[in-house]
């Protein structure tokens, strides 16, 4: 009797897990910093500085390098609930779940073994502590979480913030939906044709041209593969640290 009670118990585990697998969900381990106004987490890695300006509120995240994709993840949202089958699972609220937005980065810290929660190959989130705390105790610290990437639902277009120098231009793109990420994008003044933007850092964008005084126009598109034109979004008046928002946003 006892044997077959044990056999049970592991069929169930192996379902359970198996149905996880299918779900798209990966195991991962979560932090929080920032304060429990989340104030701290803003700026970062993916240089949306003020983050509720950006769209993205207090519902964010620092990724470990494994999944920061040098900056190519800025902007994906994560499902993430807290694993109660794991060590540490204890510490979970049970039956939550928070969706977060990538706006930073969380690096190794090799003064620790490994580079610490945040080290190569570890999948980690080091969430706000508002988001933390919906889906595990405080005294803990760190819990064990189950993740997957998902559609990204945001308010508004998607907005261009600009910096740079007279030939050298640098524009932040920000508040995506659908997959919340840029794959590509081009930019096009109102005497030029359009221009191959690439990656400077994070979700910065940069143009080697001098487009001072021109009216702007912007082309991405996301890691979800849709393609859309901003057509003259930017005025001729425009300056540097100026962020202009759209009517526009991606499905995927």
């Amino acid at each position: 009797m006892a044997m077959t009670k044990s056999l049970i118990l592991l069929c169930a585990v192996l379902a359970a897990c198996l149905a996880i697998a299918a779900a798209g969900w990966s195991p991962g381990t979560a932090t929080f910093y920032g304060g429990a106004d989340g104030s701290g987490t803003m700026g970062g890695a993916c240089g949306y500085d003020n983050l509720y300006n950006a769209g993205y509120g207090v519902n964010n995240a620092a990724l470990s390098t494994t999944l920061f994709n040098d900056g190519a993840s800025c902007g994906q949202c994560y499902k993430i609930t807290c694993d109660r089958s794991r060590p540490g699972g204890r510490y979970c609220k049970p039956g939550n779940s928070i969706t977060v937005t990538a706006t930073n980065l969380c690096p190794p810290n090799y003064a620790l073994p490994n580079g610490g929660w945040c080290g190569p190959g570890r999948p980690h989130f080091d969430m706000s502590q508002p988001a933390w705390e919906h889906i595990g105790v405080y005294q803990a610290g760190i819990v064990p979480v189950l993740y997957q990437q998902v559609k990204c639902s945001r308010s508004g277009g998607v907005r261009f913030s600009i910096a740079g120098s007279d030939y050298f231009l640098l524009v932040n793109i920000q508040n995506l939906a659908g997959s919340g990420s840029v794959a590509a994008a081009l930019v096009k003044g109102d005497k030029t044709g359009w221009i191959h933007m690439s990656r400077n850092w994070g979700a910065n964008w940069q143009a080697l041209s001098g487009l001072v005084g021109q009216r702007l126009s912007f082309a991405v598109t996301s890691t979800g593969g849709q393609y859309i034109q901003f057509l003259n979004v930017v005025p001729s008046w425009w300056q540097f640290g100026m962020a202009f928002s759209t009517n526009l946003n991606f499905v995927h």
